[in-house]
């Protein structure tokens, strides 16, 4: 038993969750649903008003009469007194004590109708205005649910252009086109280095050409300039 108590608890559980998501996915079907019970209500207890102010009015009508009644028979009841027709007063006297009780008993009964027609109006008007302000709060706060997911659309899609995703790829451009700089700055560094390396061999070759020509060019003028032996007489042995 026990466990079949558990069962249906969960099962409970299980289909107000379920209910929950839907109703909370189609709030507007909710109010009318709200509505529609609140107007099958409103109009039971209007037909429920109406029959305790239709009784209200029968028994004042009642009463009316009873009480005419009353007086027509307290009426004959002096004038059979006055004539001294004791048989005639003494039935006048037992039909003024129905009617006295049952007067009596249906102001009583008036009395409550009317207290029970007067809360049922004071109800009746109670409930309608409910209904009314339940009308009122489903168009407010469908509108809000709109505009919630109005912003909550926009929100997703000002995150949808969130310039990160776009910062980062030109990050990773930018990343990549110094790298492709670098590399060619250190191939022309290479180049222009071994460049210098020929250039500065070939500035040595010629250094060096220049050089031996300035000492055979200084050869050649001391060799001018020295005389020989045989310019002095100088037999060479």
């Amino acid at each position: 038993m026990q466990l079949f108590r558990r069962i249906r608890n969960l099962v409970r559980g299980l289909a107000a969750t379920w209910i929950g998501r839907r109703e909370r996915g189609n709030p507007e079907a909710v109010y009318e649903a709200a509505l529609a019970e609140r107007c099958e209500q409103y109009g039971k207890l209007r037909v429920a008003a109406a029959g305790v102010l239709y009784m209200r009015g029968k028994l004042m009508r009642e009463l009316e009469r009873e009480t005419a009644a009353l007086a027509s028979v307290r009426r004959q009841l002096a004038l059979a007194v006055d004539a001294g027709d004791d048989e005639a007063a003494l039935a006048l006297i037992g039909r003024r004590t129905a009617l006295d009780a049952e007067v009596e008993r249906l102001g009583r009964e008036l009395t409550e109708l009317t207290a029970e027609a007067e809360d049922a109006t004071r109800n009746l008007a109670a409930f309608h205005e409910e209904i009314v302000r339940l009308r009122d709060e489903k168009v407010r706060m469908l509108a809000r649910l709109t505009n919630a997911r109005a912003r909550l659309r926009l929100q997703e899609a000002l995150q949808g252009l969130s310039p990160d995703a776009d910062l980062r790829a030109l990050e990773g451009v930018r990343e990549h086109v110094g790298r492709l700089l670098a590399e060619t700055h250190l191939v022309r560094t290479a180049g222009d280095s071994d460049l210098e390396r020929r250039l500065a061999h070939i500035r040595e070759q010629e250094a060096g050409a220049g050089a031996r020509a300035e000492l055979e060019e200084l050869k050649r003028e001391r060799g001018k300039q020295i005389p020989s032996p045989a310019q002095f007489g100088v037999a060479i042995g």
